[in-house]
């Protein structure tokens, strides 16, 4: 696994190593324009500007009437392959407590020893309603915090995958995901401040139908399907406020999934018509990871985030590093 790692992460190194010395050519500020910091005692919330982190969504909503639009571009590394992808938050404030959304994404799987994609495929859409229950006040132990609910489409491609297994961008479900999200602020002895979300949620899925093969690993022949697993998620982030403009930011996670069963049958012999009873289990598995990365925001309503996301494994998980970078705008 470490290997992996560092393979991934030498194939990593120069274009992010490009990216990040762009970034700080950008937004490098000059005497002229330096960030304008607390005089003495503690930093104000106001002197802090923030995009969020790389996986931690906030339990804030928006103002009445206004949206937030966050594109993500990013690259899953692995021992076998590299899918390109975009995810592109798209939110609204239908109420001051309540904000509703979609999020489409796309991708492209370029794959080692096999066919790549076809071309750019659609992914599976999110859409997304979230209501605040409480909002933290200076003073008070209360944090912010949130109920989303997510219902995941299937409008990505999972099946009839004989000729092109990478074109697989779905699992073909409708996945009812229920979330707790919660943030609070922290102020550190040296006055900077520190922002803590903790976010909790569990996804189910419904039966999907599956021909000929597909992401679950079924065969050309296969007709049956597939019930996957439900899943439960924790991620934490700290976000730490360097300057005005500039933050370190940190997501520790960690996912656990239940088992996928798959049944139905395939045909097998030289005249393809031998049925063969088809029943596969694809056993709970568990991911332990982390996400470094750096916030820098022009003004308190445009930034820019640059990180990494670090899948170390865990039981029924492959290891693997995601360079990603986002732009975060809130009108």
């Amino acid at each position: 696994m470490q290997g992996q790692i560092r393979r991934a992460a030498r194939r990593f190194r120069l274009p992010g190593a490009c990216l990040i010395c762009l970034l700080a050519w950008m937004a490098a500020p000059s005497p002229a324009r330096a960030d304008a910091e607390p005089a003495g005692g503690l930093q104000s919330r106001d002197n802090a500007w923030w995009t969020g982190p790389m996986l931690a969504n906030s339990a804030e909503t928006l103002p009445q009437g206004h949206v937030l639009a966050e594109p993500y571009l990013y690259d899953i590394i692995s021992e076998h392959s590299d899918s390109f992808g975009s995810r592109t938050y798209l939110l609204y404030g239908l109420a001051d407590r309540f904000t509703v959304g979609a999020i489409p994404a796309f991708g492209y799987t370029r794959v080692s020893g096999g066919p790549d994609s076809s071309g750019v495929q659609v992914a599976d859409t999110t859409l997304q309603a979230q209501y605040r229950l409480t909002r933290f006040h200076e003073g008070s132990w209360v944090p912010t915090i949130s109920i989303q609910l997510q219902e995941t489409l299937p409008t990505g491609t999972y099946d009839h995958l004989d000729d092109r297994p990478a074109d697989g961008m779905g699992n073909g479900a409708y996945t009812t995901s229920i979330g707790i999200n919660s943030q609070t602020y922290f102020w550190l002895p040296n006055g900077r401040i520190l922002r803590v979300r903790v976010n909790i949620s569990a996804g189910f899925s419904s039966r999907v139908n599956v021909h000929g093969a597909s992401v679950y690993g079924t065969d050309n022949n296969f007709r049956g399907n597939a019930r996957p697993g439900n899943t439960v998620s924790v991620d934490t982030s700290l976000e730490y406020s360097v300057t005005k403009r500039w933050v370190l930011a940190l997501d520790l996670l960690f996912n656990h999934n239940d088992n996928t069963t798959v049944t139905g049958h395939t045909t097998t012999g030289t005249d393809g018509t031998s049925p063969v009873a088809v029943r596969q289990n694809s056993g709970s598995s568990q991911a332990y990871g982390f996400a470094p990365a750096v916030e820098y925001s022009w003004t308190p309503n445009v930034g820019v985030l640059l990180g990494a996301r670090v899948i170390l494994g865990g039981h029924g998980t492959s290891s693997s590093i995601t360079p990603a970078i986002a732009l975060n705008y809130v009108n």
